[in-house]
């Protein structure tokens, strides 16, 4: 265990006397022996077997910030993602595929919208957006497993109109909820600024309360510098603690992990107790 430096470095974490206790250097620690696991991972892959394990489907290139909270968040609090914004996008539109899903409900002012005059406007700005889907293509062209999973595969980030985010999960299914790493991010299409939100979406991280007490949050990924993946977790935890609930006096500990390998805790604090524990992590020799 160590304790956070007395003259902690300039660049700003969260202002709470617990959460302050997160040193940048706990931080730089963990990031590094991720990325130097993630390394030899790469040199030296499992054999192959005749059948890929069923795991490796959940495996991808992002380090993620866990977040656990002290109480299950209120349900109202896990119905939309929370946007975080990093000083590092962890995606490149330019190199990403996007889908925008848009309402057409019969006998509603926001039928009018249909997937013609949205990919000229998309055009007209100049928005990434490879397919638009109407909620209606959703309910009849997605609707088994095999389908949704291939659209699911299909596209890097899904956008909605938030008048429509309500009613997604039952037609997505669990494919797109279960490990809440493609949810659609809520849009506003009634606004004329699409490009803006679009572009604040790719450069924000998603926060994705659970009906449990751990959520997860993309902060990094393979091919990234060091200083810039802490960086990232810096904003990362400074934007988790302003929207969780109780702030940071309602969160438990942050740990940082690829999907496949051990979460090294950064932050934890011990029940019943104002003290905490910072992770200190020994890169592998």
């Amino acid at each position: 265990m160590a304790m956070a430096p007395s003259n902690p470095p300039p660049a700003s974490l969260p202002t709470s006397k617990d959460v302050d206790r997160v040193s940048r250097d706990a931080i730089r620690k963990a990031v590094n022996a991720l990325l130097k696991w993630k390394k030899l991972q790469s040199k030296n892959p499992p054999e192959e077997e005749e059948e890929e394990p069923p795991q490796q489907e959940d495996q991808d290139d992002f380090i993620y910030l866990l977040v656990t909270l002290k109480r299950v968040p209120p349900k109202d609090d896990t119905k939309t993602p929370h946007k975080i914004p990093l000083p590092h996008p962890l995606q490149d539109p330019a190199l990403s595929d996007f889908c925008l899903i848009i309402a057409d409900r019969p006998n509603s002012a926001h039928s009018k919208l249909t997937v013609d005059s949205a990919t000229r406007k998309l055009k007209s700005q100049q928005i990434p957006i490879s397919k638009v889907l109407k909620l209606s293509t959703l309910k009849s062209d997605y609707n088994t497993f095999q389908s949704k999973r291939t659209l699911y595969d299909s596209y890097d980030t899904f956008f909605a109109d938030r008048r429509v985010v309500p009613l997604l999960p039952k037609v997505l299914g669990k494919q797109f909820y279960k490990k809440k790493k493609k949810l659609p991010v809520p849009v506003d299409l009634s606004k004329s600024n699409w490009k803006e939100q679009i572009e604040t979406a790719c450069s924000s991280a998603l926060l994705c309360l659970g009906t449990g007490t751990c959520s997860v949050v993309r902060v990094g990924k393979v091919g990234m510098g060091s200083g810039e993946v802490v960086e990232n977790v810096v904003a990362a935890i400074d934007g988790v603690v302003q929207v969780v609930p109780k702030g940071c006096s309602g969160v438990r500990s942050f740990h940082l992990k690829f999907s496949e390998s051990l979460a090294l805790p950064v932050y934890q604090k011990l029940p019943h107790s104002n003290l905490s524990i910072e992770g200190i992590v020994k890169a592998a020799s």
